[in-house]
């Protein structure tokens, strides 16, 4: 099979690190390629380069024979190139066919572009409403909305950055059968993803990065998971071991909690009920927009319900903020990274001092001791591996995973009573996963209380003691990881509340 894209000695370092070191791999055409490697790699810079989004330092590009230089992703687009981005680019208050036509540099008439839309859209297995307004579309139908604004571009080549992140395992059937045909047309595809099993499903070639280097290729179809995950960490893995002891006593406790959606488009939480002992894990499970975002700031004090109490060592705190919280020791990690665990353009330094202040000690008389703030940052370098020149880079300069492990490590280095966590090791490479799974188990056996909210069945059922569907923002009862079924789970995970409460 002949190539399309050909990437030969590309090179890109900024200050303190070089991203991509001499990468030549190449894409045939009709083929779906994976890019696997470990966060800080180098997969983004180099997907950004292809999309012209990052412009290398040395090295060319070929695509379809002829020199490929993009400036702007205008000119990757025109060239035939389409990217779909890990996070959405969509606003809530517009339609289907208005966030489409956005991306479109002379798009057709409404009613024109609806048609096309719905026409593509059911092509590839892919039904969209043009007239539906984001805002109201699950996260899959967003996801759908994303790939259907690159298949109008008609592309050569289909670069997709962890694209089953918020779908459920149906979904990603669909989506995977979309890719297939896309394939079978001709299409290729450069594919990222941290879930392996897909990889060796969907792909039939893979390059694998490690520190900005190419230091391998393979046919994943061929390899276990185990070994690619080995592969691109240079390193055996070792599953995450828990601790196994009794549960303790009742450290959190929520009855009747019920909160108002933040927007139209947002969930509210109806008479949600949970209970969490010492040295437990209860997983809560769920497909993407079903009052996850909402549960952990009800739980935060970030959001104070009227309706219902959270009881936190038999204290009521359900009028108490998040600093109050924390203080006590109710610590949280949320799903979103920038913007809400971490400031963007504070420090790792400064974000470490944001939440860790008052229970690392840092706080006195009114003032922070930045000694204090550094070296707490340097130990959650340390002790989570995060990929960085140091502490004083800001947050935004981190590659996804490797912020996660900073955020995640923040909070479990403050020696919590009590850790909620919404999708602790979403977008991480499988080795940053296992360690944060780990940490977590760890923590649970030492005697804290843990919730994971998650959307990565695998991941609850590995580290879960106990598992909880939230579907609409409701709260299905909880029962024993040990007793499920991918089945019942998904019975769960579509609202089956009543049935489970039959169960119980």
């Amino acid at each position: 099979m002949t190539a399309l894209l050909e990437l030969e000695g590309l090179t890109k370092a900024y200050p303190g690190v070089v991203a991509n070191d001499d990468v030549s791999f190449a894409v045939t055409r009709g083929g779906v390629h994976a890019l696997l490697g470990e966060n800080g790699a180098g997969k983004s810079t180099l997907v950004k380069t292809i999309y012209g989004l990052v412009k290398p330092d040395r090295g060319r590009m070929r695509l379809d024979g002829q020199p490929f230089a993009p400036a702007e992703p205008r000119e990757a687009r025109a060239a035939g190139v389409a990217m779909v981005f890990q996070h959405f680019s969509l606003f809530d208050a517009l339609s289907v066919a208005e966030n489409v036509a956005l991306g479109m540099e002379t798009p057709p008439p409404m009613r024109d572009l609806a048609r096309r839309i719905r026409a593509v859209s059911e092509e590839y297995g892919l039904p969209l409403d043009p007239g539906r307004l984001v805002g109201d579309l699950s996260a899959g139908e967003r996801q759908r909305v994303e790939i259907v604004r690159c298949l109008l571009q008609e592309p050569r080549l289909l670069i997709m950055d962890e694209p089953t992140s918020v779908l459920t395992p149906q979904e990603v059937e669909i989506l995977f059968a979309t890719l297939r045909q896309l394939s079978a047309e001709g299409t290729s595809i450069l594919y990222i993803s941290h879930k392996l099993e897909e990889i060796r499903t969907l792909c039939d070639a893979a390059t694998i990065l490690r520190g900005g280097r190419v230091v391998g290729g393979c046919d994943p179809r061929e390899a276990s998971v185990a070994e690619l995950a080995e592969r691109m960490v240079g390193a055996k893995l070792t599953a995450p071991k828990s601790g196994g002891g009794a549960p303790g006593e009742t450290l959190l406790r929520v009855e009747g909690l019920s909160l108002p959606p933040v927007s139209q488009f947002g969930t509210p939480l109806r008479e949600v009920a949970l209970e969490l002992r010492a040295g437990e894990v209860l997983g809560i499970g769920g497909v993407a927009g079903n009052g996850q975002d909402e549960l952990l700031a009800a739980l935060s004090g970030e959001r104070l319900s009227a309706a219902g109490s959270v009881t936190f060592e038999g204290h009521d705190v359900s009028r108490l903020g998040p600093v109050a919280r924390r203080r006590a020791g109710l610590l949280t990690a949320p799903e979103e990274r920038l913007g809400h665990a971490a400031a963007p353009d504070m420090t790792l330094t400064e974000n470490a001092a944001l939440t860790g202040g008052a229970r690392k000690g840092m706080l006195r008389r009114g003032f922070l001791d930045w000694g204090l703030a550094r070296t707490f940052a340097d130990e959650v370098i340390a002790r989570f591996d995060v990929r960085t020149p140091g502490a004083e880079v800001a947050a935004r300069s981190l590659s996804g995973g490797n912020l996660q492990k900073f955020v995640i490590g923040r909070e479990v280095l403050q020696d919590p009573r009590v850790l909620v966590v919404n999708q602790p090791t979403w977008g991480v490479d499988a080795a940053a996963a296992s360690a944060i799974r780990q940490a977590l188990l760890d923590l649970a056996a030492g005697g804290a209380g843990v919730i994971v909210i998650s959307q990565d069945l695998d991941e609850l059922l590995e580290i879960s003691d106990r598992f909880a569907a939230l579907n609409a923002g409701r709260l299905g009862t909880s029962v024993p990881t040990a007793d499920l079924t991918m089945e019942r789970i998904g019975l769960m995970l579509g609202g089956a509340h009543d049935m489970e409460a039959a169960h119980a």
